[in-house]
C-alpha cells in the first residue's frame, strides 16, 4: 500500500497532509490509544481540528481514498 498511499500525497500536495506513524515506535503509544490504533495498516482522515472524518483498517483501494478526499476537499 506504501507505494499507492505515497502517490496519492504527492496527487494531494499542498491540499491533504499525510504524516506517517511508525506503529512499533514507543513514542507514539499516546497517539495509538487516542485514535484506538489495533492493525497495521490504520489510515485516518482527520480534520484540522483532530476530528477523525474517516479511517480504514486493514488494505483500502486508491478508488476509496479519493472518493472520500473528494467529499472533504473544497
Amino acid at each position: 500500500m506504501a507505494p499507492m498511499v505515497h502517490g496519492l500525497e504527492a496527487k494531494y500536495f499542498g491540499r491533504i497532509r499525510f504524516n506517517y506513524l511508525d506503529a512499533d515506535d514507543p513514542a507514539t503509544r499516546d497517539f495509538q490509544t487516542y485514535f484506538g490504533f489495533r492493525y497495521q495498516p490504520e489510515i485516518y482522515l482527520i480534520d484540522d481540528q483532530g476530528n477523525v472524518l474517516e479511517k480504514w483498517v486493514g488494505y483500502v483501494s486508491q478508488e476509496t481514498l479519493e472518493a472520500a478526499f473528494a467529499m472533504y476537499l473544497d
